[in-house]
């Protein structure tokens, strides 16, 4: 197959598809899932399945990815051995492509928010009122503003390529991401109240060991790696033949669940600092906050009650949210992106422009439209189409694909892979346990 560009080292492809994981979801979705499913309890049912469900599904993307050197509507027809399976690979991979742009229309918008509120911690140090009241206000205008800009970052990365962009930035952000998290839990930790989101986090309460417990986990674990999309397929295509496979799934899973947990450091503490300062913390049904209410509307009222240091503790905070919704949309952009420019004659560049500028078009739609279609677009995608799609991933590696080919990539960059515990677990566990294991999410988000 024809060359193509490569991460240049292990650490690049690292922070690059940690910096997938790491999105919005797992920074403010895994702590509050934590709070509401017993702390601690949860947490260690969610490492469980990152490495039972999570990490086989993330193995299968990276294989397919690296021996195919392509993108996924390609990848699925070049593993497929006739004319069904190859019709199928293209009816698959094309679904990913279209979900993963669905999932980038709507997370411009919430990332456009973050920016709207890191531009308001900007204005307020300014003391520019009423720049920050046009920025904290739900509107059309400021939507359309912030997440255009958003929209134009994402393809100002994405179109200079593998090594000169995705690389580039990701090696870049990821360690301001890491950074800016733990100076924010240094300083949360010192405010009233954080011991007791800290003894909640950590203290597990066996009492919520329940069956809806470990469906949520596994859920959490699937999306936190982004998979289902072919992000990760995507991303495994631009590895070299040298690398160990498994070693590297691994380290991406550890970082990314490590991620997750220092997270929880993070926002739960928060929570209740916030609530120390008079915030309401929870909804009419007595649970925490979670996702939008908990970003704008608990934080921010935290912020607000600390003075003037809380504009630069925002600075901080919304700074932190915007280099993770980046990351993360690099990787979503990219699935049409390689499509379009490895199966067209657009090349990368005018690729980029023309598959963010159509997603953008859509995100305007969904702004236009917001009762109807954000609530709408979210379940599709996530709740319904990444499993389903993650399933088929499965089953193409599982069931379809040739077992001396898929251990002869494996073989590539682990040579004694045959004789490992790895090689005689895996294969018949992606090939039976993980789709039983993505069924248990599937049936119950369809009752």
């Amino acid at each position: 197959m024809a060359s193509r560009e490569q991460f240049s080292s292990r650490t690049g492809f690292v922070m690059a598809a940690a910096g997938s994981a790491i999105g919005l979801g797992n920074i403010w979705g895994f702590p509050t899932q934590t709070a509401s499913n017993g702390g601690a309890a949860f947490v260690l049912v969610y490492l469980l399945m990152a490495f039972c469900l999570a990490y086989p599904a993330l193995m299968a993307e990276l294989i397919i990815g690296r021996h195919a050197r392509a993108n996924i509507v390609t990848a699925l027809r070049y593993i497929a051995p006739n004319k069904a399976t190859r019709w199928l690979g293209t009816f698959v991979g094309g679904c990913g492509v279209v979900v993963a742009s669905l999932i980038l229309s709507f997370y411009t918008i919430v990332a456009g928010w973050m920016l709207a509120y890191l531009g308001q911690s900007i204005t307020g140090l300014l003391s520019w009122q009423s720049a920050s009241d046009w920025l904290v206000t739900f509107s059309f205008p400021r939507n359309l503003a912030t997440g255009g800009l958003f929209m134009i970052l994402t393809i100002a990365i994405v179109g200079k390529g593998v090594s000169g962009g995705i690389e580039k930035w990701s090696t870049r952000l990821m360690p301001m991401l890491l950074a800016i998290m733990v100076l924010l839990i240094v300083y949360v930790m010192t405010q009233p109240g954080a011991m007791a989101g800290l003894r909640l986090y950590l203290l597990p309460d066996l009492s919520h060991l329940e069956p809806s417990l470990i469906v949520d986990a596994l859920g959490q674990a699937f999306f936190s790696l982004s998979l289902g999309v072919g992000t990760m397929l995507v991303y495994g295509s631009y590895l070299s033949e040298k690398e160990n496979l498994p070693s590297l799934g691994a380290t991406v899973t550890l970082v990314d669940s490590g991620v997750a947990f220092i997270a929880g450091l993070l926002i739960l503490p928060a929570i209740y600092v916030a609530q120390a300062h008079g915030a309401d913390i929870f909804d009419a049904q007595g649970n925490l906050y979670a996702g939008p209410n908990l970003i704008f509307q608990v934080l921010p009222a935290l912020f607000d009650s600390m003075g003037t240091i809380g504009l630069g503790v925002a600075l901080a905070f919304f700074t932190l949210m915007s280099i993770a919704a980046l990351t993360s949309s690099i990787s979503m952009l990219e699935v049409p992106v390689s499509l379009a420019a490895e199966e067209t004659d657009l090349g990368r560049p005018k690729a980029t422009l023309l598959i963010g500028g159509l997603v953008f078009v859509v995100s305007v739609l969904i702004m236009l439209n917001f009762d109807t279609l954000f609530d709408f677009v979210i379940t599709l995608t996530t709740v319904y189409s990444q499993p389903i799609l993650g399933l088929m991933l499965c089953i193409f590696v599982g069931w379809i694909w040739h077992r001396d080919n898929l251990l002869k990539e494996i073989k590539a960059g682990h040579p004694e892979i045959e004789g490992t515990w790895f090689w005689r677990i895996w294969p018949f566990y992606v090939k039976a346990f993980c789709p039983v294991l993505i069924l248990a999410i599937v049936i119950p988000s369809f009752t």
